[in-house]
């Protein structure tokens, strides 16, 4: 039972969102724990069986995906929250990972690699989908770094940064630098306390905004 990955989705359009409830709840290995309409619907239900990952929809009635991003955070910090939607654009990419996505897939992506993005994020990964992995990179490496920034990081922490920028998971991490994946999830966790996040997504984009890898 606790190989078991749960996961909930918000997605207001009813076809998606039972289509990808099948999807999850017939994948071996994977349980449905709840689908909802809106962030408002979704909220209680969230709180009363926590998933592991929530997939959420961007464009929402009421209370959009991104403002629901923070909100589970605020609340939930644990559950991992992951975007599946049509918009391609900037900004809303940018905003999604900035406010602690762990990663950001369209609709489009066909069902095995979702599942397989699913499994990706609960072994630490931060999926995107193909064709924006690129533009992610470069949007981040284009913004402007403030000046002065220094929250403290060993140069073991610096490394690991860099290689999390780089693409790496906790597991790739861990076999390159020849130390256990509990090894690299600790030092992660002080490299969240120092940055002041709260997943990979978010010390990636913090670590490039603001030129803290070179």
């Amino acid at each position: 039972m606790d190989d078991i990955i749960s996961v909930s989705l918000v997605e207001d359009q009813p076809d998606i969102r039972e289509g990808l409830a099948l999807l999850i709840g017939s994948t071996p290995g994977f349980r449905c724990v709840g689908a909802y309409r809106s962030m408002e619907e979704a909220l209680p239900g969230l709180a009363r069986r926590p998933p592991a990952i929530a997939l959420l929809d961007i464009g929402l009635p009421g209370m959009s995906g991104l403002d629901g991003i923070r909100v589970i955070h605020e609340r939930q910090p644990d559950v991992q929250i992951l975007m599946l939607t049509v918009y391609e654009d900037d900004d809303r990419i940018f905003n999604a990972l900035c406010a602690g996505a762990i990663g950001y897939l369209l609709k489009k992506t066909p069902p095995a690699r979702l599942i397989e993005s699913l499994r990706e994020a609960v072994n630490g990964g931060s999926p995107i989908s193909p064709e924006l992995a690129r533009k992610v990179v470069s949007l981040f490496r284009t913004v402007r770094p403030r000046a002065g920034a220094d929250y403290d990081l060993t140069g073991h922490e610096t490394r690991l940064l860099r290689m999390l920028v780089d693409g790496h998971n906790y597991t790739t991490a861990a076999e390159e630098l020849k130390v256990s994946v509990n090894t690299v999830a600790f030092h992660m966790k002080r490299i969240y306390e120092k940055l002041q996040v709260h997943s990979k997504s978010e010390a990636v984009a913090k670590a490039l905004r603001e030129g803290l890898i070179r």
